[in-house]
């Protein structure tokens, strides 16, 4: 990975944040828990004002180093806690890792146990510009099949946040000897809907800014909802670069939504390097504590087309063939019409304009 860490790119990282945070966007609140994981991907938007959400995991891993001839086997569990602070675009949240490592030293014939907090963490997020703010961008095109569902170019821009927070280690870290009992992290997080079903996200961050070893590292996640949106599924690619550890990472794993508020889920990966080599494995679940209200707007103060434009006369009427529909568990996905409806919707506008054509020709002279 070369010496693109520099203190320069730093700099610069730090340049862009400040730059973008004039630009506020408002964070969209899912009907369905919207959680990280599986993975360590951090997405761009809070869980929503009064939210509070709890994701946690057991997990496993076994490392094995070629050049100092060590096995290892650790057993833990992740834990994180999401709060929706003051408004929609702000979250605080609390990240820890709690586990156990067994170390079996070759050449030495010796075993070595500890455990502690390899992760402890508390820190708060922002939304700092939403792509889909504007409830235009959520409209599916009722005309295009092809324009809801395919890939664009523009889909590629991203809702954007940033991070601030901090590490804490409770005394003597055996797994970070020598590092303060404080230190700072700082990360970027976007998040592109690439199409209804694909969502890439990326962060990039800059963590224990303030010990002798200070870590930068990058996450791109890229998930898919079946057709079935109960069930979801992704790959991650995770880079960290270090004097203390580099390595390059990649994951992947499941997702099922039980219930609106609650989720389990199942994921693995492994190392790219020998020194040392890593394999791991994770399992488990994320509920929402749901207590969220919408924010009411005085009837005056409402745009006269922001619901849908004026009520038309027998609006509220029953129509014929009317059925209430069930909602798939994961209403914040929106697919648009399908191709059959679309060539229903054609057939019926060609229809109309035949209608149309042939009233005009019997408006013509009056035969005797």
């Amino acid at each position: 990975m070369g010496q693109f860490f520099t203190i320069k790119k730093i700099r610069i990282i730090t340049l862009i944040v400040f730059v973008i945070t004039p630009f506020l966007g408002f964070s969209q609140y899912t009907d369905v828990i919207n959680s990280n994981r599986p993975g360590l991907s951090v997405s761009a938007y809070a869980v929503g004002k009064n939210v509070i959400q709890l994701e946690a995991g057991l997990r496993y891993e076994q490392s094995d180093h070629t050049l100092l001839n060590t096995q290892s086997n650790l057993w833990g569990t992740d834990i994180s806690l999401r709060y929706g602070l003051l408004f929609e675009e702000l979250e605080i949240n609390y990240e820890g890792t709690f586990q156990n490592r067994k170390s079996t030293f070759g050449n030495l014939g010796i075993e070595e146990s500890f455990w502690n907090f390899s992760r402890n963490r508390l820190g708060l997020k922002f939304l700092v510009y939403d792509r889909y703010k504007s409830p235009e961008r959520n409209k599916p095109n009722i005309r295009s099949w092809r324009a809801n569902n395919v890939f664009q170019l523009k889909n590629l821009i991203p809702s954007v946040s940033v991070y601030g927070g901090a590490t804490f280690n409770l005394g003597e870290n055996p797994f970070y000897l020598g590092d303060p009992t404080v230190s700072y992290r700082a990360m970027i997080a976007t998040q592109s809907r690439l199409t209804p079903r694909f969502v890439l996200i990326s962060n990039i961050a800059y963590d224990r800014i303030s010990s002798n070893f200070p870590e930068l590292s990058y996450l791109i996640s890229l998930s898919h909802a079946f057709r079935n949106p109960k069930w979801s599924t992704f790959v991650e690619h995770q880079g960290i670069k270090s004097d203390r550890y580099s390595d390059i990472l990649l994951r992947g794993g499941v997702a099922h939504l039980l219930k609106e508020n609650l989720q389990v889920d199942i994921n693995m990966g492994a190392s790219f390097k020998n020194t040392p080599s890593r394999i791991f494995v994770t399992a488990g679940m994320s509920y929402r504590f749901d207590f969220h209200q919408d924010k009411e707007i005085p009837i005056e103060d409402q745009d006269a087309d922001e619901n849908g434009g004026a009520i038309k006369k027998n609006a509220m009427k029953k129509k014929k063939g009317d059925k209430k529909e069930k909602g798939s568990g994961a209403e914040d996905i929106d697919l648009g019409p399908s191709k059959k409806q679309l060539r229903k919707l054609k057939k019926e506008e060609k229809k109309k304009k035949k209608k149309k054509g042939k009233k005009k020709e019997d408006d013509g002279v009056i035969e005797f």
